[in-house]
């Protein structure tokens, strides 16, 4: 089975997210390791906070080139939460910080005057936008659990998997080729982010 290597570079929910996995029948490890990351089969980029925090941490530790140089080399990766911004181009989160460029497009905070609560926090639905592995056994309506103020704005609509409703609709998976990540906490979704979790497993080879 492939083993999933959770990167740490200081901003996630890293125990609980190997917890989930670990619940779904797959071998998962926690690293910090440049080493350990450029060998790893299948990459998990969680987080938690702030996008500049993030890619600062991230940069630090020398992490960011492993995660592109696994990405080119066609090793799936999974974002989640912060993890999916720091996909992007850039942020505007707290000024301007420029991200992994893995995927076209910004992240932007949730508009002002639409009487939303901010951050968007709590159990919201994800509606599918078309067909991917990530999505296998979800239906469509299936709630899952937020919590952030910033989301993305990808370029191509093609990368988008799946939006929620939130003042308008925001994506809330994306993805391409061998990249799928998630605005959502599948550690914190119950049924749906285990799912979710197993199908990345399928989806990097592990099934």
């Amino acid at each position: 089975m492939t083993k999933i290597t959770i990167i740490d570079y200081g901003v996630g929910n890293f125990r609980n997210v190997q917890k989930a996995f670990q619940f779904v029948g797959a071998t998962a490890e926690i690293t910090d390791s440049v080493a350990v990351v450029n060998q790893a089969e299948a990459l998990v980029l969680p987080g938690v906070g702030a996008f500049g925090d993030a890619i600062d941490n991230l940069r630090a530790r020398q992490l960011d080139t492993p995660v592109l140089n696994a990405v080119k080399a066609g090793k799936p990766l999974l974002g989640i939460c912060v993890g999916l911004q720091l996909l992007f181009e850039e942020s505007e989160e707290m000024g301007h910080h420029t991200g992994l460029g893995i995927l076209p497009g910004k992240v932007l905070r949730f508009p002002y005057g639409q009487n939303l609560t901010i951050p968007h926090m709590g159990w919201n639905q994800i509606e599918a936008r078309q067909e991917h592995p990530i999505m296998a056994e979800i239906e469509q309506g299936d709630f899952a659990y937020f919590a952030h103020s910033y989301h993305a704005v990808p370029t191509n609509s093609t990368d988008i998997i799946a939006e929620t409703e939130y003042g308008a609709f925001i994506p809330t998976i994306v993805g391409r080729d061998n990249i799928c990540a998630i605005q959502f906490h599948p550690e914190k979704s119950q049924q749906v982010g285990l799912q979710i979790l197993k199908n990345f497993v399928t989806f990097a080879g592990g099934a």
